[in-house]
């Protein structure tokens, strides 16, 4: 159980995710999942699967020695935190998030344009 607690501390702070952000996410009051945390109770198998969703790991990666892993870049974490934040969107919100995240895509691909290629493109939208 100790090694189960230490795993769901480790993945929550990896993702950047507080506590009560998890419980929320996973459907569970605070003080239940405060239980799971300092390893005071287990969860039941439908409880541990809401949270391993939340948390975006197996079971095994949560009750197993050594099975969690750290993330191993700094994008993967952030890659991480956006797909565990996007499981408690509605599909409008998703739908807006997904907006944002192209045009953020697409004005850095912009960026790293050479300049020649952007003046061209510039001219020909002028004519």
């Amino acid at each position: 159980m100790d090694v189960f607690a230490r795993h769901l501390r480790e993945r929550a702070r990896d993702l950047g995710l507080s506590d009560a952000e998890v419980a929320r996410r996973a459907g569970l009051s605070e003080r239940r999942y405060g239980y799971y945390v300092t390893g005071e109770r287990e969860p039941n198998l439908a409880t541990l699967v809401r949270i391993c969703d939340v948390l975006g790991v197996t079971p095994n990666e949560l009750l197993l020695p050594g099975g969690n892993k750290p993330l191993q870049s700094e994008l993967a974490r952030l890659t991480a935190r956006i797909y565990a934040a996007a499981k408690g969107l509605s599909r409008g919100d998703l739908e807006i998030a997904a907006c944002q995240l192209e045009c953020l895509s697409a004005r850095r691909h912009h960026a790293r344009e050479p300049r020649a290629a952007s003046r061209k493109r510039r001219r020909a939208d002028n004519h």
